[in-house]
Parts: structure tokens; C-alpha cells; sequence
């Protein structure tokens, strides 16, 4: 059932556009003898047609049309204005304001259902096709819902892939992952470069499945022609990362490479100093040697909260950006809290 409101000050003039919308059958005319209360109903309830009379009081038929195009979804409902008068400059300006076409007095019986057929045909078109843009929405939505979970499970396998290589553990990653994510938020990081910092993080040792075991896994020091070889993860890992359209392979890319480098420059693997480390890797840095100091590993103790605090301080400004550590001591209360929350299984340490 179509809803058309019909506004005019005249009675007669109700009765006989209500008598012409019945007999187009499956229409209802909702009439209106006073514009601001038709305006009022159609801002509460959407018509499928208004047809408005141009000389009324208290709203003429160009202003209730502007007023009408003001309110939020009803920009295209079509609207029908009648007019005795024949100026074309009313026309352009109730044109300009929005009204979608004209029928002049007096109204013609077969004119009327003609262009009110029209009308609501045009009506019924918008509604399919914004009906249609609604569901290719909801699909486009579905389908990247979709490819963003196919993405999170090959960055998961990836993380896992490399721990399994790697004597450090989860629960590291998941750390260290929450403690880049506080930094960046104290930095003023909006939400969706927070989770993106979240999601990638993980990655940033993923270039070690490309080193070999005796190296990776050697429990006592490496040799330096072993050090410089397992350097080279962290190119490994850009190489593996960079080039896909993923934000978040783009931003693990960038903390793989990055997150050895020191604020002095004698990080590595390029050796860059100062704001020219991407600011990912200076505040992954921050996280992922707290952690390591403060976890167990096969070749060593947990270190104590205030002993890994003492050495990030000291190494402010060599090993770490001040800005980052700062960030870091900031948020204290929250590093304890993820360092509660997420604890290792029981490793023997030597």
C-alpha cells in the first residue's frame, strides 16, 4: 500500500485529491489541512509521494518542500507540487528547492493518475535500488569480514610457524604485542593503527623460519659470522611481509626490519639512527626487550621487574627512544596487568 500525505489549506480541494488517489487503488491518502502538521507526520513517517499545494499559510508549498529535503531520508521522495500559478519563476526556484514535478489547477483527472503513476514508479525504483545498494553492502561487508579472518589465521600459522623455530614462546608474542599496542596508544596512535600495531606485531620475528637451526638454536653464544647470519631475519622477515596489499603485512613488514635498529645508530640491520627508525620498530623495540629480559629462556632467569625498568632507563636514548620509553613507564599499571595476564609455561631456566 503506497502512502501519499496530500497538504492543502483547502477542504474542497482534500476531498477531491483524496477521491483521485483511491481510484489508482492500492494507495492511501493521508490528508493535511494545515502544512506544519503534514510536515510534522511526514518527518515521523515516510510517504511513498507528497503532493503539496503551492499558496498556503504558516508554509507556502516552497518552503514545505525545502524543509522537507532537509530531513534525513527524505532527500528523494517524490514530491508533487500543485499550483494555479503560471509564473516560471516559481517553478525554478520550488525546482531548485526540490520538488520533483508540477500539476497546475485545475487538476485533470487522467494527468493527475498519470504523473502520480510515474511518480510512485520512480519511488518504488530508488527504494529497489537503494534495497540493492543495502545488500551489495552487507555482501562487500560479509566478503571482507571473510578475507580479514583469512588473513588473521595466516598471520597466526606465520607467528606460529616461527615459534616453533624459536625458543621463545606465545605468550611472548602476545606481550609483547599488548605492550607495542600501550605505547602507541599513550603516543596518540587513533584505534585503527592501534589494532593494526596488534595484529602485526607478532610478525617481527618471523624472518628466523629462513635461519638455520644450528644458529637459531645454539644455546651457547653465536660466533660473529653466526651473529651476522642471524641478523639477516629481520630482511628475511620484510621480505616475507612486504609487497601484499594487507595493512597489516604492510605494517608487519616495517617492524621486521626495523625493530633491531637502535636510536644511536649501532642497531641493525641498516644501521639508522634517531627519527629515520620507523617509529613502529623504536616502539617495538621498547616492547620486545622488556619482555625478553623479563622472560625465561633455556639459556637464562627471568630478570626482575625493576632490574629490566633499570636497563631500559639507562639504555634511554642509545638502544631506545626516550619518547617510546616514556610511553612505556607511563602506562606501568597496564604493562604489570599484561604481564599477569599472559604467562609462559614453566621453561628450566639455567
Amino acid at each position: 500500500m503506497n502512502r501519499i500525505a496530500i497538504v492543502d489549506d483547502s477542504d474542497i480541494n482534500l476531498t477531491l485529491l483524496s477521491a483521485l488517489v483511491r481510484r489508482l487503488g492500492d494507495c492511501e491518502p493521508l490528508l493535511f489541512q494545515e502544512s506544519p502538521k503534514g510536515l510534522a507526520w511526514c518527518t515521523e513517517n515516510l510517504p511513498d509521494l507528497v503532493i503539496v499545494d503551492y499558496m498556503m499559510p504558516d508554509l507556502d508549498g516552497i518552503e514545505f518542500v525545502s524543509r522537507l529535503r532537509r530531513i534525513a531520508g527524505r532527500e528523494d521522495v517524490p514530491i508533487l507540487m500543485i499550483t494555479a500559478n503560471d509564473d516560471k519563476e516559481v517553478r525554478y526556484e520550488a525546482l531548485q528547492r526540490g520538488a520533483t514535478d508540477f500539476l497546475n489547477k485545475p487538476v485533470d483527472r487522467i494527468e493527475f493518475s498519470a504523473r502520480v503513476r510515474n511518480m510512485l514508479a520512480l519511488g518504488a525504483s530508488r527504494k529497489k535500488l537503494a534495497d540493492k545498494a543495502a545488500w551489495l553492502a552487507d555482501e562487500v561487508k560479509k566478503a571482507t569480514a571473510a578475507i580479514h579472518a583469512r588473513e588473521q589465521e595466516l598471520l597466526f600459522r606465520m607467528s606460529r610457524a616461527a615459534e616453533f623455530r624459536d625458543p621463545e614462546t606465545g605468550a611472548h608474542i602476545q606481550r609483547m604485542a599488548h605492550y607495542s599496542r600501550l605505547i602507541a596508544g599513550k603516543m596518540g596512535f587513533p584505534p585503527d593503527e592501534l589494532e593494526l600495531i596488534l595484529q602485526a606485531a607478532p610478525m617481527h620475528d618471523v624472518g628466523k623460519i629462513g635461519i638455520p637451526d644450528y644458529i637459531l638454536l645454539k644455546p651457547g653464544k653465536l660466533t660473529p659470522e653466526e651473529y651476522d647470519e642471524m641478523k639477516r631475519h629481520t630482511v628475511i622477515g620484510h621480505e616475507l611481509l612486504s609487497g601484499s596489499e594487507s595493512r597489516v603485512f604492510q605494517t608487519a613488514a616495517v617492524i621486521a626490519v626495523a625493530h633491531h635498529e637502535k636510536f644511536d645508530g649501532s642497531g641493525y640491520p641498516y644501521g639508522l639512527a634517531g627519527e629515520t627508525i620507523p617509529l613502529l620498530g623504536r616502539i617495538v623495540a621498547v616492547a620486545d626487550v622488556f619482555d625478553a629480559l623479563t622472560s625465561v629462556r633455556p639459556y637464562k632467569d627471568a630478570w626482575t621487574l625493576e632490574k629490566a625498568e633499570a636497563y631500559l632507563r639507562d639504555n634511554c636514548g642509545s638502544h631506545f627512544d626516550p619518547a617510546c620509553v616514556e610511553s612505556f613507564f607511563a602506562v606501568w599499571d597496564e604493562v604489570l596487568d599484561i604481564h599477569a595476564r599472559y604467562q609462559d609455561a614453566v621453561v628450566t631456566g639455567k
